[in-house]
């Protein structure tokens, strides 16, 4: 619960963004570099960064993109893996020796090489526009989209487990018996029954996703500069730590929180669907 409270005040907290510059009278872009580094003020509550812009605007607009990767980017890998998990356990023999070898395949791939190779794909040459390319928008995607390649198979594999152990249940097995399509058999009788192992891997897996944004930020190949991220703010803040320290500790102390958080409630949903907690 005390995980839940966290989320939703940092979810308050990135949501406010425009309120705060209307109130503050700031705009998240707007550089001043005869302001720079200037300490907190009542118009600069967390002071200005190295370009003179407002730290607490661009934290709480670079909180929305990080959570907002972070949530994006586990619903789609959970959507991919459920697909696939749901396959290999219903059809099994060929179809599930072949799922599954992919999948143990994705998961023996060096993560973070693999992630940088992605995001240095130009995505000119596959065919989007050169307006879209350098547009925020493409950061964005580019980054849900990797995520979703590599993050699936965690997911897959609960989901196989699952469908695997279903398939075996009398509800499942007249079901079959009675001509119904694996379509519905899918769709009515398995998914329902293994969104419980879903909810707990999406959970758990937001925080890996948003330290996995912040890491391509950090490196410079995530979400780019004007637009702020947890992840770019503490790329820029670390030629600048001897000289303002706090630039790095206030979005890297989000991530920390964020990521406790997030692990947290997925902690408990863990607890509160597993039949065995209350013998604990």
């Amino acid at each position: 619960m005390l995980g839940a409270v966290v989320l939703i005040l940092l979810a308050l907290f990135a949501a406010g963004a425009p309120v705060y510059e209307r109130l503050m009278g700031v705009n998240v872009n707007d550089t001043n570099l005869l302001n720079r580094f200037s300490p907190p003020s009542a118009q600069h509550i967390l002071g200005t960064d190295e370009a003179g812009r407002d730290v607490l605007a661009r934290l709480m607009y670079g909180g929305r993109i990080s959570l907002l990767v972070g949530l994006l980017g586990a619903v789609s890998a959970a959507m991919v893996g459920t697909l696939i998990g749901l396959i290999a356990g219903y059809y099994r023999g060929r179809t599930e020796a072949l799922l599954m070898r992919i999948t143990d395949g994705v998961i023996s791939l060096p993560l973070l090489p693999l992630l940088i190779v992605f995001a240095a794909i130009d995505l000119q040459k596959l065919g989007f526009s050169e307006e879209f390319v350098r547009s925020s928008a493409a950061n964005f995607y580019r980054i849900v989209f990797i995520i979703a390649l590599v993050e699936w198979t965690t997911v897959a594999r609960l989901v196989r487990a699952s469908t695997l152990s279903l398939m075996t249940r009398e509800f499942v097995l007249a079901a079959r018996t009675q001509g119904a399509s694996a379509r519905h058999i899918l769709s009515v009788h398995i998914l329902p029954n293994t969104t419980s192992p879903i909810i707990v891997a999406l959970s758990l897996a937001v925080g890996q996703i948003i330290l996995l944004e912040s890491t391509l930020s950090f490196l410079g190949l995530g979400i780019q500069p004007p637009t702020p991220s947890w992840g770019n703010m503490l790329n820029n803040a670390q030629e600048l730590i001897s000289r303002a320290p706090e630039l790095a500790f206030y979005p890297g102390f989000l991530i920390f929180i964020t990521v406790i958080a997030v692990n947290f409630v997925g902690d408990g949903l863990q607890d509160a669907f597993d039949p065995r907690a209350d013998a604990h």
